[in-house]
């Protein structure tokens, strides 16, 4: 007997995920919904009966009125339309704190006759503020069962699930509520007509779900929409029935939706008590602030620079600490593996590389930290607020920041995030400069090559005015020079490749909330086991391969004899022309020398000093050549590879040399520092906007089912980073700075 499907759907900011995980454990499977590149998380729901069934997440809408690919993927799976299943049951999530807005969606899940259970949530906060609601008026009024819960404290969870197997056990669905059959004559008239060309496989035989599905058709339908599956007789029946009705003097959208709200205003009216002032005073009072046009954009630049202050500050003991472990494991494992092949493998392949990226990890959580509070707190629907006038002014709406600044911690969720964009035009030129947002990957590149080549607050030179860690002021600029460099390749692609008008912004603002610190912490969890998952096998397969590569041939014939030198030197010795700690100082230099001629002559080396020419005049040798290319598999890999590098390049001592250390001793033939704050800067510019990530890219094509959008989006990246990588280290020289 196949285990029964249930569906669970709601607002955004509803609180559905955290019910989701509450429900099932959190121990959800993630993959595709079939035919369709968008995300389904599914989980195990136990019921009472001790039967299992399959809890399905659906993306969060307010509605099921097709305008984008995540409200298609609603109405679709809820419905289970064309290429999806047929759910048994749908559990509705209704935060209480936004019963009238909430129960727009519910109404039309009850309107398709399926067997629904209603979860009233932020019972909590309603019991704080002192708000009653009759979830038994309620119930009669939506004929369904009402059961309140708070996903957040985890009550009314046993309720909910008994609630849900008793709906399973049932012979029909929910009574549809009939809104749509009291709008005027010629909306029914036009759900009349529609109704004939219905496919049969999606009303199931059912009358009114015939007559929903129609209604559905008529808001979603139009000369624009962009959806997929609609049979061409039902789309030219629509577009004709709109048609006839704007003759009429008729909005179908408006009538309908004023209908359904008409009939939620009597049903809230019933059901809920006095709400008091005090539950939207504090939000008002904050919102004066915080959405300010001008104190509230501020306020956000300060936020973020604290953020980024912490990042950097806050997180190097932590780094420190890792860094330390790190290298003690190596160590121990160099003593515990016999000398050769398989020990230079594991200390300078494995754990120099794999090591070099998770030291960062501290950092990776400190930033996702702070994203999850902005999210959960409802803070980033104000910064997207904030944004949207300068998101307009380049042709974006303000929805797009929200996934613009997604792309602060990676960019993959974040061109998924586009999907909430309704028109296609918008969705491409977000996605097209999503990837310059300085994501958690150049993380660690950042960090490496600012603790190396900027004095510490500790340091002379250190701090500005002061006060201000330059290191951190640094770290600041570079997320700040991304968005700006985001903004002007929007403004420059929406007025030519993608020219059109954009999307108004509309947007609802959830009210404040402390974040759940058990949504918090899992939220960390799931994002930096993806980073360390990551670590472990895309950062892990290019370490290895590098290491290869700079570790073969195995033989080669070098310029110098460096036995007879190092004979040499042991002949001086013995002939008293030296002393043993003069012999030790060179024979210590010599097998640094040998080992760099090696270097050089691996394929490795021979690949770096073959593009070297074209990195060159950005002021990068050939060794940061190789860690360029292995950053193309993923930014932080050129952490790892950098690692390998100066981990093979140098000869070890007992105590390991720290990266960053390395990089600062690091010199030319002539002697001149390679690295040098201009050098640093010059790399951080590249890397800021080369596209350097295979598994963007792969998600491009995903979205956009075409390799032409990720060759152009690696094509314009790549130029873009090596001019302005060229402009900086040739400007600095022509300005004096070496």
């Amino acid at each position: 007997m196949s285990r029964a499907v249930v569906a669970i759907a709601g607002n955004p900011n509803s609180g559905k995920t955290t019910l989701f995980n509450a429900l099932t454990g959190a121990n959800a499977k993630v993959g595709n919904y079939p035919g369709i590149t968008v995300e389904r998380r599914e989980a195990n729901l136990t019921l009472p009966d001790g039967r299992e069934a399959v809890l399905l997440d659906i993306p969060g809408t307010y509605s099921l009125s097709a305008r984008t690919a995540e409200e298609q993927i609603a109405i679709s799976a809820i419905a289970g339309l064309n290429r999806f299943e047929d759910p048994d049951a749908i559990i509705v999530v209704v935060d209480g704190t936004q019963l009238a807005r909430n129960l727009y969606l519910a109404l039309q899940v009850l309107e398709l006759r399926l067997k629904v259970v209603v979860a009233l949530n932020m019972t909590d906060v309603l019991e704080r503020n002192r708000v009653a609601v009759d979830t038994r008026a309620l119930s009669e009024e939506l004929g369904v069962p009402v059961v309140p819960v708070s996903a957040v404290r985890g009550t009314g969870i046993a309720e909910l699930r008994q609630a849900v197997s008793s709906v399973l056990a049932a012979d029909v669905g929910a009574e549809s509520r009939g809104v749509v059959k009291r709008v005027n004559g010629v909306v029914g008239a036009a759900v009349d007509a529609v109704m004939p060309v219905v496919p049969d496989g999606w009303s199931r035989g059912d009358r009114e779900r015939r007559a929903a599905l129609a209604t559905w058709a008529l808001l979603s339908i139009d000369e624009d929409d962009e959806l997929w599956d609609v049979p061409d007789t039902l789309r030219a029946a629509v577009l004709d029935q709109r048609e006839h009705a704007e003759s009429a003097g008729v909005d179908i959208d408006q009538t309908v939706i004023a209908a359904r709200y008409a009939w939620i205003d009597r049903v809230t009216d019933r059901v809920i008590g006095e709400v008091p002032s005090a539950l939207r005073r504090l939000t008002d009072a904050l919102d004066k602030v915080l959405i300010h046009p001008f104190a509230g954009f501020w306020l956000f630049l300060l936020v973020m620079g604290m953020v980024f202050e912490a990042l950097f500050s806050w997180s190097s003991p932590l780094i420190d600490s890792v860094d330390g472990a790190v290298a003690a494991f190596g160590d121990a494992l160099g003593q515990a593996i016999p000398a050769g092949l398989v020990r230079d493998f594991v200390t300078d392949g494995l754990v120099a590389g794999v090591g070099a990226v998770l030291v960062f990890l501290p950092q990776i959580l400190m930033l996702f930290l702070f994203i999850s509070l902005m999210e959960d707190s409802g803070y980033m629907a104000r910064a997207a607020l904030l944004m949207d006038r300068i998101m307009k002014a380049i042709g974006l709406t303000g929805r797009a920041f929200v996934p613009m600044i997604s792309g602060f911690a990676c960019a993959i969720p974040a061109i998924m995030a586009t999907r909430t964009m309704e028109r296609r035009r918008d969705r491409m030129l977000t996605m097209m400069v999503v990837p310059i947002m300085t994501c958690s990957a150049r993380l660690p590149v950042y960090t490496l090559i600012i603790a190396a080549l900027y004095p510490s607050p500790d340091e002379p030179g250190g701090t500005v005015l002061g006060f201000f860690s330059l290191q951190a002021l640094l770290m600041v600029g570079m997320y700040v020079f991304s968005t700006v460099l985001a903004l002007a390749a929007a403004a420059v692609l929406g007025r030519t490749l993608f020219r059109g008008p954009s999307s108004p912004l509309l947007l609802e603002l959830p009210p404040y909330r402390w974040p759940a610190p058990r949504s918090v912490l899992r939220q960390m969890w799931e994002r930096s086991r993806l980073f360390v998952t990551e670590a472990g096998t895309v950062i892990l397969t290019c370490t290895v391969v590098l290491w290869f590569l700079l570790s073969f041939p195995r033989e080669v014939t070098l310029e110098r004899d460096y036995a007879a030198e190092a004979a040499a030197v042991d002949a001086a010795v013995e002939a008293g022309a030296h002393d043993e700690a003069w012999r030790d100082d060179r024979l210590s230099a010599l097998a640094a020398e040998e080992s760099g001629d090696r270097l050089r002559a691996s394929w490795g080396g021979r690949l770096g000093h073959a593009i070297e020419p074209v990195i060159a005049p950005l002021g990068f040798d050939w060794k940061i050549g190789v860690g360029l290319v292995g950053a193309f598999a993923a930014r932080e890999v050129f952490v790892s590879t950098m690692g390998v590098v100066y981990g093979m390049g140098e000869e070890v001592d007992e105590e390991t040399v720290p990266l960053r250390d390395r990089l600062r001793h690091e010199t030319w033939p002539d002697g001149r520092r390679v690295y040098t704050p201009l050098v640093g800067l010059s790399l951080m510019v590249f890397f800021a906007l080369a596209a350097q990530c295979m598994s963007t890219l792969a998600v491009v094509k995903r979205e956009t089912s075409s390799y032409r959008w990720p060759v152009f989006l690696f094509t314009y990246m790549t130029v873009l980073a090596w001019v302005a990588s060229f402009c900086v280290y040739q400007g600095g020289r022509l300005l004096g700075y070496a």
